[in-house]
């Protein structure tokens, strides 16, 4: 499946927003105990420098200036209601604005994905402190005489974020106590009415992972757990929850020509070229940008 110098100059801007982060402008780890979660921009450093009952930052000796987490805060618990009175605070004096989309939803903070919390912070906060963020992504997909269709989400338009874009068929960010299957069980039926007989039915095929930064938000590290599901031919989703306004059906040279566009929400175009070139539908020989996509799908560790 060859593709035209039009398409590799929309994925050469697509690529852009996910490879160009290299911890820019200083940015200060954050550690809990001796275990490093985060990556601090210097403007949240200096205001979590107020709380010193919660953060210590500067440097330690010689070595370079983190952000650590006081060390008599010893338990999760104590850990995530200390941190979630700073972030309060910081929202209320609006601070930051990524605060603005405070979801009182908590993500679970970590070193490595397999660990044990080592507290929970409200999603909304995640990019001030660049903690990685996990998400589930399902790619929903149909055979018609051999030939692939995708079925593709258009985001509502009342969405916060990216309103209106096309959206892989179901996806979201993996909340404190759930794992990456349970989630994406949980978004394919509150988005797209799947059966959760017909989700779990999904095959776990990776992950894409990425980090950049927002300057509204922060420090954007997220890791995305990639599913695919063959559905039947004669299954059609339906709205659900109301965060999708619309489905469709489209033959994979449409998708694929739609991800080098502005028309898709940027990771779930990543997503959906992850699908491409593991399904063999983007060929090394054809592609002159095969290896920067390879690539880019793995940059969070």
């Amino acid at each position: 499946m060859a593709t035209g110098p039009g398409w590799a100059e929309g994925i050469r801007g697509l690529l852009q927003k996910f490879t160009s982060f290299r911890r820019p402008g200083g940015c200060l780890p954050l550690l809990v105990g001796e275990e490093p979660v985060g990556l601090v921009p210097p403007a949240v450093a200096r205001e979590l420098s107020g709380f010193p009952e919660v953060f210590s930052v500067g440097a330690e000796g010689p070595g370079p200036a983190q952000v650590r987490l006081n060390g008599s805060l010893t338990s999760c618990p104590q850990r995530s209601a200390a941190v979630a009175r700073v972030l309060a605070r910081l929202r209320d004096r609006r601070a930051f604005p990524g605060l603005a989309l405070w979801r009182d939803e908590l993500y679970e903070v970590k070193s490595r994905f397999g660990d044990p919390p080592l507290l929970h912070v409200e999603r909304a906060a995640t990019p001030l402190l660049g903690l990685v963020q996990y998400g589930a992504h399902l790619n929903g997909y149909v055979l018609r005489d051999g030939e692939p269709f995708m079925w593709l989400a258009r985001r509502s338009l009342t969405k916060t974020t990216y309103p209106g874009l096309l959206d892989n068929l179901a996806a979201g960010g993996i909340s404190s106590g759930l794992g990456a299957k349970q989630t994406m069980i949980k978004e394919c039926w509150e988005e797209a009415r799947i059966p959760p007989e017909l989700a779990a039915q999904a095959v776990p095929t990776g992950c894409v992972s990425y980090a950049y930064e927002d300057k509204l938000k922060g420090v954007v590290r997220e890791c995305l757990f990639v599913f695919d599901l063959e559905v039947p031919a004669d299954f059609v989703p339906t709205v659900g929850d109301g965060e999708v306004q619309e489905f469709y059906l489209w033959p994979i040279d449409k998708v694929r020509e739609a991800v080098s566009g502005t028309d898709f929400k940027p990771n779930c175009a990543l997503v959906v070229l992850d699908f491409l070139l593991r399904h063999g539908l983007l060929q090394p020989d054809h592609e002159p940008l095969y290896l920067e996509l390879v690539s880019a799908m793995h940059q969070v560790p």
